[in-house]
């Protein structure tokens, strides 16, 4: 079979993405796996392979993604919009969050024509895209906007463990909010869907408790009872072996340990915090509910080493071999978990 094609996002060039891309798109064992397309600034990602003293790379800028060379020696790049001028590294700019989304945009047309198997996407700062006049809170809620799905999750991935998300960027007073019956229940039914789709539907959906002890049966917080328990026994009526809430200090070692392979975390840090600490740059993140493949970094645009070449591409290099390995079977998962209704 063909190497996949993928979409590759610089992502703000302000922060790391173009460096980390520059890294990626110098590794032979990128090449063997696929074919990338980097899909942004070409002179951001000229000037990042000079940093990362890289730069006997080609910089092949093409209209038509089916003319690359996609060739170690060559990276070949699709620029959807103007250059960006004037972008110090590490310096928040709203001309850079313009074009960050504008990337993701043109990514998510790429795929969704066909013209690309999947897409990659490197850090974003919503600090940026906030001062470019954009309200969307990630990357995820970009590609939801574009495809008009309504049900998805972020979803960070590493050695066959899923941890779905009911809440994401908002803050943690908003997200209580947003932890309602309905919501729980959408997201371990997308689990469970996602799931059956790997051919792993005998897997435990395993939803976290939101207050310490789960709410020790009202003690602690009645959410649980009011909300989460309803939502995993409707769930678990369905048919889908939906378990919960746990508690989240007792649901992460379990998880580590094997016991469950598909969270469903209640909010951000929830799910973030402890999936970084365990698996660090081994982690990728997957939008599940898109009709085609996303994944991305687990981190952010660390402004701090922006420009300095020191950046490490890993989990840009694990999120392109997670694409890859869901691209070819991604039309079944899409179909089963995408343009159903919240």
């Amino acid at each position: 079979m063909p190497r996949p094609l993928l979409a590759i996002t610089l992502g703000d060039v302000a922060g790391i993405g173009p460096e980390i891309v520059a890294k990626a798109l110098s590794r032979p064992d990128v090449y063997e796996q696929c074919r990338p397309l980097a899909v942004g600034d070409a002179e951001a990602l000229a000037s990042a392979l000079r940093i990362t003293d890289r730069d006997e790379a080609r910089i092949n800028v093409l209209a038509d993604p089916s003319r690359g060379e996609y060739k170690l020696g060559t990276v070949d790049v699709f620029q959807p919009v103007e250059r960006v001028v004037g972008v110090a590294p590490g310096r928040l700019s709203a001309d850079a969050g313009r074009a960050a989304v504008a990337y993701a945009q043109a990514a998510a047309g790429l795929a969704r024509d066909g013209a690309v198997d999947a897409i990659v996407t490197a850090p974003i700062n919503k600090a940026a895209m906030y001062e470019a006049g954009f309200s969307f809170p990630g990357h995820t809620e970009i590609f939801a906007d574009f495809f008009g799905v309504r049900r998805y999750s972020l979803v960070l991935t590493c050695r066959d463990l899923f941890v779905f998300h009911v809440t994401t960027h908002v803050s943690l007073r908003a997200a209580l909010d947003h932890i309602t019956h309905a919501a729980v229940l959408a997201i371990v039914e997308l689990a469970a869907e996602f799931a059956r789709a790997r051919g792993d539907g005998a897997e435990p959906i395993a939803v976290a408790g939101l207050n310490p002890h789960a709410g020790e049966g009202g003690v602690f917080g009645n959410e649980e009872i009011s909300e989460i328990a309803p939502a995993i026994e409707q769930a678990v009526a369905r048919g889908i072996p939906a378990v919960g809430p746990v508690p989240a200090d007792a649901l992460w070692p379990a998880a580590v340990k094997g016991t469950y392979r598909y969270l469903v975390a209640l909010y951000h840090d929830q799910g973030h915090a402890p999936f970084k600490a365990v698996f660090g740059d081994a982690g990728v993140n997957i939008t599940v509910g898109l009709p085609v493949v996303r994944t991305s970094v687990d981190h952010g645009t660390a402004f701090d080493i922006a420009g300095m070449g020191v950046a490490r591409e890993e989990s840009l290099v694990n999120a392109i071999k997670v694409a890859v390995e869901l691209a070819p079977g991604w039309e079944d998962v899409g179909r089963s978990v995408s343009g159903k209704p919240a």
